[in-house]
């Protein structure tokens, strides 16, 4: 099997990579690795994160958590997670991730099997550098419902129908009673004001609208 390989300064590509060589790279990369790996039918990707997309990934979810306290929500965060199934060939770490609707079924788990467990209820995808691999056909295979995905300061909310594609909505699963979208100008009119003044905002942008 000849592997080609696709190279830029944050990501490497590979295509005609077994799911066997997949689960090998895994376990050389090992759990503390800073890279974002996928895998679609053969083709893997390798991404490093860069300093600003690391902020709005966590900018983001310190806003996602925030948002599910004040509203008295349960959830599970499982960060960047690998997600895979060797029947679907398709494997991912998202930016982050998190469990609402499904929380009871994986609360305190801290190992998590997507032939057993449900899949996360949201993914969360920070593309700055536009991602050369595209994780929709991932995201599908794997059953994530919703995916929120931050480009160029906006937030675009997609769901998945018919468990084969992703369609834009402007309504949440996870919080169908706030207008997701006007997050990033929140976070843009707060960032330089430091991170603490920037929760507080949240917290009282989701009271405003409750």
């Amino acid at each position: 099997m000849v592997v080609s390989t696709t190279q830029r300064a944050d990501r490497v590509v590979l295509n005609n990579i077994s799911w066997e060589q997949f689960e090998s790279l895994l376990s050389l990369l090992g759990e503390r690795s800073v890279s974002r790996i996928s895998y679609d039918r053969g083709t893997l990707e390798i991404m490093t994160p860069l300093p600003e997309h690391e902020y709005y990934i966590d900018t983001i979810s310190d806003a996602i958590k925030d948002i599910a306290e004040t509203l008295e929500q349960d959830y599970e965060c499982y960060g960047s997670t690998t997600w895979k199934r060797k029947l679907k060939e398709a494997g991912v770490e998202p930016d982050n991730c998190f469990y609402f609707q499904n929380e009871a079924k994986v609360r305190g788990k801290l190992e998590l099997n997507l032939d057993i467990d449900p899949p996360p209820d949201l993914a969360l995808e920070v593309d700055l550098t536009n991602k050369s691999l595209n994780r929709f056909p991932i995201y599908a295979r794997l059953g994530v419902p919703e995916i929120w995905t931050y480009e160029q300061g906006k937030l675009t909310i997609y769901q998945l129908q018919n468990n084969a594609t992703y369609q834009v909505t402007t309504q949440s699963l996870v919080f169908p009673s706030l207008p997701i979208q006007e997050l990033p100008n929140l976070l843009e009119k707060y960032r330089n004001q430091g991170r603490i003044a920037f929760r507080k905002a949240v917290r009282k942008w989701v009271i405003a609208h409750q």
